[in-house]
């Protein structure tokens, strides 16, 4: 599941704020987005169950640090 979710966020990201994406592959049940090397959101422990955080809020955090 966390790797379709990564696959549509990516997309997300791409279409809403026109940014290139890079997916990594990590370990079973990592979720980690970066933005310049820096992670702005890390589903942590959660993502070995499967609770991801929403498409909505990781555009956010994305937009967040993109403005700086």
């Amino acid at each position: 599941m966390s790797g379709l979710h990564a696959v549509r966020v990516a997309a997300r990201l791409r279409r809403e704020l026109q940014s290139e994406v890079e997916m990594a592959r990590g370990r079973y049940g990592e979720f980690k987005v970066l933005v310049d090397g820096y992670p702005v959101v890390d589903a942590g422990a959660l993502a070995a169950v499967g609770v991801l955080p929403s498409g909505r809020k990781v555009v956010e955090a994305v937009r967040a640090a993109l403005a700086g």
